[in-house]
């Protein structure tokens, strides 16, 4: 399925008692599934993207905070480091991969050369046109190994950005979270959606899907993320034939 920004529905919602109804649900199953996984040496990684303040930290942290802390690792990407910049792109992702039977979270991911370093011009046309295969084929090493890659994109409004934005300007616990940088990506929200779009385009694949979190609510996105990584897991583990560790217990 072709996926592009335009089409997604930022209306949907939840209540307050059906969004912690449904966390409790599935942060229990997410516990469930990671316990499986580990014992049957099963890694998983997940990309997370997005726009600036669209959410994948709340997200992350409603995902991690019931696990076995011993088994995920979250690893935030920030811009390379000079001696990153002296190696291929991809090294500082294949050296952050999981031990069999863990989980990896990349808060941004080797997509930033498809993304960022395409907008800003940090790689070169060539460099980040030839970046899709490279991309397409490092999944694909990983999902032949039994790896589950799951990638997502958080979305919200352009006005629901700028809203967020104003609100961590004006709060003193979380204006860190606002930098110049990220008004400067704002106001480059056409060359970046344009840059998404080719991104789901072009590695949209079977083995390591796209899924676009409708962001305009917290509350939604956040329970949308669990809801797909469950199924998710659930489904690769039917794959294998492996049943899921203690499905019979109650919450």
């Amino acid at each position: 399925m072709h996926l592009t920004l335009q089409e997604v529905d930022l209306s949907k919602k939840l209540s307050k008692k059906e969004y912690k109804a449904q966390l409790k649900h599935y942060q229990f199953e997410l516990l469930k599934l990671q316990q499986t996984f580990y014992l049957n040496d099963i890694p998983a990684v997940f990309a997370f993207e997005g726009w600036d303040a669209a959410g994948k930290g709340g997200a992350i942290k409603r995902l991690t905070e019931r696990l076995d802390p011993r088994g995920y690792k979250v690893h935030p990407t920030a811009a390379p480091t000079t001696e990153e910049k002296s190696q291929h792109y991809l090294q500082r992702f294949w050296r952050n991969l999981p031990r069999y039977g863990g989980i990896a979270i990349f808060d941004r991911s080797w997509y930033g050369r498809v993304l960022v370093e395409r907008i800003e011009g940090f790689a070169t046309e060539d460099e980040w046109q030839r970046a899709y295969g490279q991309i397409n084929n490092f999944e694909k090493t990983l999902t032949d190994e039994k790896f589950l890659v799951l990638k997502f994109w958080f979305h919200v409004s352009k006005d629901e950005q700028l809203a967020r934005f104003k609100s961590r300007e004006e709060d003193p616990f979380r204006r860190w979270k606002l930098t110049e940088e990220d008004w400067r990506n704002r106001e480059q929200w056409d060359a970046y959606e344009e840059a998404v779009d080719d991104m789901f385009a072009k590695t949209n694949t079977k083995n390591a899907p796209w899924y676009i979190i409708e962001g305009n609510q917290k509350r939604y996105a956040r329970v949308r993320t669990l809801q797909l990584i469950t199924y998710a897991m659930r489904k690769h583990l039917e794959k294998l034939n492996i049943p899921v560790a203690h499905d019979h217990l109650q919450k």
